[in-house]
């Protein structure tokens, strides 16, 4: 009976180890050196910014801001384009992604105007924050309720409304705080009296009670929501 030689598994040499070291560092460390090599290559200079998320912000004033030209790469930071971006007292938000090999796309969420606020020059636009906003109702469309004066706690409240429950936000078209701090507000054709501490779930009351009245064909003069636990309908 003979017995086999055994194979002893070949040793890998230690030059072989030293060499792969260098390569293995240089993997890890492309995200640090990767887009510095490529920012210098004019394959990547920017040839094209796409926009996307705008509606009231013109895209003008997004690339005014941005002051990028084709002597730039799609691989510099982003960051500092982003912080430029959201110094606009109307963009909440910037995101700058790229597509190569030449084109930056900017995504932009803007703060949306909530209200209409009534001023000397006309009527002005207000987000949730309480913040005037640069935009101009009688050049560019803007669908909201008017609020009788800048008032950051309804401002706040119709901000929630059109989040939560944006049916009932397109139906209030005026709104107002009455002398007692109470809530005036016209929701469809409907006036509605609510305590001044009212929240999107209380509003949202006065669905089941319209559709009750629409069945049985009776028209509110007015809806009270000032009760707890209660809509009370003043019918016509």
């Amino acid at each position: 009976m003979t017995v086999p030689d055994t194979v002893e598994p070949r040793r890998r040499a230690p030059w072989r180890l030293l060499l792969g070291l260098p390569v293995a560092i240089a993997l890890l460390a492309a995200p640090w050196w990767g887009p510095r090599v490529l920012a210098e290559l004019a394959f990547f200079r920017v040839r094209r910014i796409e926009v996307v998320g705008t509606r009231y912000v013109a895209p003008g004033d997004i690339l005014r801001r941005l002051n990028v030209d084709t002597t730039r790469s799609v691989w510099d930071p982003a960051e500092p384009l982003e912080a430029r971006l959201t110094g606009h007292p109307e963009i909440r938000s910037a995101r700058i992604r790229r597509r190569l090999p030449g084109t930056l796309v900017v995504e932009i969420v803007e703060s949306l105007p909530v209200a209409l606020v009534p001023a000397a020059t006309g009527l002005q636009a207000y987000d949730e924050r309480g913040v005037l906003l640069p935009v101009d109702p009688s050049r560019v469309e803007v669908d909201a309720p008017v609020l009788a004066r800048r008032d950051t706690a309804l401002l706040r409240l119709l901000g929630e409304v059109r989040r939560d429950a944006p049916t009932l936000y397109q139906r209030i078209s005026e709104l107002r705080r009455l002398p007692r701090g109470e809530v005036w507000m016209k929701v469809a054709s409907t006036p509605v009296l609510a305590a001044s501490n009212v929240n999107v779930q209380r509003l949202l009351e006065l669905d089941p009670v319209t559709a009750d009245l629409a069945r049985r064909q009776l028209r509110p003069a007015e809806l009270d929501l000032r009760y707890r636990d209660q809509v009370i309908a003043r019918l016509q």
